[in-house]
């Protein structure tokens, strides 16, 4: 059979989901009644809630009597690690860049991945249907990337294709056609079939799925050989030991699903049951011959954050796994599939320390297990900071903003007092296009002071660039918080009669402790404030007074948010039902004694 492996790969928001979209229903894959909705590929609730992909997915069409593997790729930096690993399976890559914005920090990052592994590019310039797009522009820019990637003579030959895949239409000019056919066209023409090498059998796990039924499932493109049911393999673990095991099952991806087969040719993307105890890079080879392919090289993590048992007053309340066995084996389970996450246990029994990609990467995490009924603590992100040649480094990131004009002031100096520095500053229409070297550190609680401050018109996007020494001392949140003095429900007279001393977190009526954060100051430096006040009632009678009660709406924080926010004595305290934010410390006591030590030792 004819196939073709492709992978889409795309700044966040440039269409690469909805452009699949097109393709399932041009190749029929639906009934044309059919009900599909939007971003079909997006199917975890996360997904579907924030709009971005998270997990990369693959579906297979046929066209023209052709089998094509389709690949969806995350847009986002910090869930690099899934993309870097399923390019493995491709023969050649979509890059979808917006015309209007060109390429971003993240087409970069990706396509030079993919011109690493020597896949063969097609651009596709999407979103021409906007409003003043500069499609021809955004093709220099497209090239230019290319040449400072060093792509061979080959990859710089790339066929460009335009269209939006809104509205369903593409074609080799700015000429509107009827359909997506020019692209498929063009992926069966300069796609190449995958090599068919004869010999024993090499399949790389790239991916894996779950079944409660079948348990764990590998997924990966075979590079040599054949694969058949009831085969005896070899699985070649990382460290270099073997284990010889059986395929049970045999699958091949068939539209939106798989479908069970007795054998599957090189080249194709199958799923294999009954391999036990396999991991992401491993190798299934042959019994008798067995060779290791090598393993894909995944960036380092470059943020931790401390994950700990839930120990505030609430504990227990609301979560059904809430000890520390709980929570090593969730973290352990989500190593499996998560690349670029690394977990390491600290000297306390209830703390480990989580390694990441970025804020988001860690939050998704926490999100999850929140959903899934898990109570835990966490701590504020840290950057990871290396000895390179006896000196303090650590990891520096490129921030890109694109801004309207009258803000760009406002960007620049919020970046260059997080100890940013602007390299290229550029107009692109009624846009102000600027870059900083800035490090990572530099960009925690960096978003939402830069929402505020250009009135919600900044769009960021970072990847990280290197390592780099260490900038200094770099200014965290300017103002200090309140504190709730003693537990109980808090009270809207109370509320009322503080409005003045900051901003609260919380409603009247809901439960708090003592320790817990309640509000911000308007000033730098904490305050503790009795929240739980009742009126005291007299034997007077007072027509209206309680009608005066006025209290501002609370303000509202995300998970990323709340990370982003807190500071190093500080942590949240994350339950299925709540996100609450807290003194790592709750007694006020302890705070001064330990405050006191800290000075003392500085």
């Amino acid at each position: 059979m004819d196939i073709r492996n492709i992978a889409i790969i795309a700044h966040v928001d440039h269409g690469k989901t909805t452009l699949v979209d097109k393709i399932l229903h041009t190749t029929h894959v639906f009934r044309d009644n059919q009900e599909t909705g939007e971003l079909i590929m997006d199917s975890n609730d996360l997904e579907k809630e924030r709009g971005i992909t998270i997990l990369a997915k693959n579906v297979s069409v046929t066209y023209k009597g052709v089998k094509i593997n389709v690949i969806d790729t995350p847009g986002h930096a910090d869930f690099g690690g899934e993309v870097e690993r399923v390019l493995k399976m491709a023969d050649g890559v979509l890059l979808l860049v917006d015309a209007f914005e060109g390429p971003m920090p993240q087409t970069r990052f990706v396509l030079q991945k993919a011109l690493n592994l020597n896949l063969h590019p097609i651009v596709v310039i999407n979103k021409v249907d906007k409003p003043n797009c500069r499609p021809e522009e955004v093709h220099d820019a497209v090239f230019e990337l290319f040449y400072q990637l060093d792509a061979t003579e080959e990859q710089l030959n790339f066929p460009t294709i335009y269209g939006s895949s809104k509205q369903g239409w593409f074609n080799t000019t700015l000429e509107k056609t009827e359909d997506i056919t020019v692209l498929l066209d063009t992926i069966l023409e300069k796609v190449p079939p995958p090599t068919v090498v004869e010999g024993p059998l090499q399949l790389q796990v790239t991916s894996l799925d779950y079944s409660s039924f079948l348990g764990r499932i590998a997924i990966g493109k075979i590079t040599r050989g054949t694969i058949k049911e009831n085969q005896p393999v070899m699985l070649c673990k990382i460290d270099g030991t073997m284990q010889r095991s059986k395929v049970k099952e045999l699958y091949a991806f068939v539209d939106m699903g798989k479908k069970k087969v007795a054998e599957v040719q090189c080249g194709d993307i199958c799923a294999v049951v009954g391999i036990e105890g396999f991991q992401i890079g491993e190798t299934i080879a042959d019994a008798e011959n067995p060779e290791a392919v090598t393993i894909i090289p995944i960036d380092e993590p470059t943020m931790n954050m401390q994950f700990s048992i839930n120990n505030s007053p609430f504990f227990g309340k609301e979560g059904k796994f809430v000890t520390s066995r709980h929570l090593r084996d969730r973290l352990m389970k989500e190593l499996e599939k998560n690349l670029a996450l690394r977990v390491t246990e600290t000297d306390d029994a209830d703390k480990f320390l989580v390694y990441g990609r970025g804020i988001l990467h860690l939050s998704v995490l926490v999100e999850t297990m929140r959903r899934e009924g898990y109570e835990l603590t966490v701590g504020q992100p840290q950057v990871i900071v290396k000895e390179i040649n006896n000196r303090k480094c650590e990891p520096y990131e490129v921030l890109v903003v694109d801004v309207p004009a009258e803000f760009s002031g406002k960007v620049i100096d919020l970046v260059t007092q997080r100890k940013g520095e602007m390299h290229v500053m550029e107009t692109k229409g009624l846009i102000q296009h600027l870059e900083f070297d800035i490090p990572s550190r530099g960009l925690i609680g960096l978003r939402s002071q830069m929402l505020t401050g250009t009135a919600g018109e900044a769009v960021m996007a970072h990847r990280f660039a290197e390592y780099k020494p260490w900038k200094g001392f770099i200014p965290g949140r300017n103002n200090g918080v309140l504190l709730a003095k003693t537990g109980g429900n808090a009270t809207g007279y109370s509320i009322d009669k503080l409005q003045d001393r900051g901003a609260f977190f919380i409603d009247p009526g809901q439960e708090v402790y003592a320790g817990q954060l309640i509000g911000e100051h308007i000033k730098p430096g904490d305050l503790v404030v009795n929240i739980v006040e009742t009126k005291k009632l007299t034997n007077m009678r007072a027509s209206g007074t309680d009608d005066s009660v006025r209290i501002t709406p609370k303000i509202q924080m995300t998970l990323e948010e709340c990370m982003e926010y807190i500071q190093q004595d500080e942590c949240i305290e994350v339950t299925p039902k709540n996100i609450r934010l807290r003194k790592i410390q709750l007694d006020e006591e302890d705070r001064k004694k330990f405050q006191k030590m800290m000075k003392a030792e500085a």
